[in-house]
């Protein structure tokens, strides 16, 4: 009961008011027992609006930003799904629930080894690899890409293996100045773009550095 009026109040007073409206978002956040991905040590903080602490340096992003995440991709039944980072998995299950179709990379494979078995153990089919993300095969396609560490500047990799009318979430630029974005394939390698809010993420591991330099 605790944790239903924790995860109640987490939806109630942080995510509905950043105005996420989504009733399939939202009957997720509900289902899918955040707690269960939570590191035990910080299982008191499950639905809290910080980042917890997951090792290596990485973190579950905030609950707000989580859900904004999924409701700004509106994500179909069937789309394939490319997640960059899997952490903790909770955001590989929300995949999984919207799509039925989620590849997930991650460098860390202890992190890749415990979100797989509790994905599996929650009965969520998903692909998880160990690996790096900028190591994609050129060919593979998908309709919807999720990274979830910024880009200290902007590359075109990512859109780059999107489908026609695929929709891609990333964070550029570095601290107060990051800013996360939706990327849109309108086709014949033309991309539009909507700036969705402020939020600073840990930069993604070999992701191009913007330059000292000037000229």
């Amino acid at each position: 009961m605790q944790n239903e009026e924790a995860r109640h109040n987490m939806i109630e007073c942080q995510i509905r008011p950043w105005n996420v409206v989504s009733d399939d978002v939202l009957t997720l956040l509900q289902q899918i027992p955040r707690e269960f991905f939570v590191p035990s040590d910080y299982k008191e903080l499950s639905f809290a609006d910080i980042e917890v602490p997951l090792g290596h340096g990485e973190s579950m992003m905030a609950p707000k930003i989580e859900a904004h995440v999924l409701q700004s991709l509106d994500i179909h039944p069937g789309e394939r799904v490319l997640e960059v980072g899997t952490g903790s998995g909770y955001l590989t299950a929300c995949l999984a629930w919207l799509s039925g179709d989620v590849t997930s990379i991650e460098q860390h494979a202890d992190l890749a080894d415990s979100a797989a078995e509790k994905l599996a153990a929650l009965d969520f089919e998903a692909k998880i690899i160990t690996g790096d993300a900028f190591d994609l095969d050129e060919i593979e396609i998908f309709d919807i890409i999720v990274v979830t560490g910024s880009l200290p500047q902007r590359t075109d990799f990512f859109e780059q293996h999107l489908a026609d009318d695929g929709r891609l979430f990333q964070v550029v630029g570095k601290g107060s100045s990051a800013t996360a974005e939706l990327v849109t394939a309108v086709g014949d390698n033309s991309f539009k773009r909507k700036a969705l809010l402020e939020t600073a993420l840990k930069p993604l591991t070999n992701a191009p550095e913007v330059s000292e330099f000037s000229f």
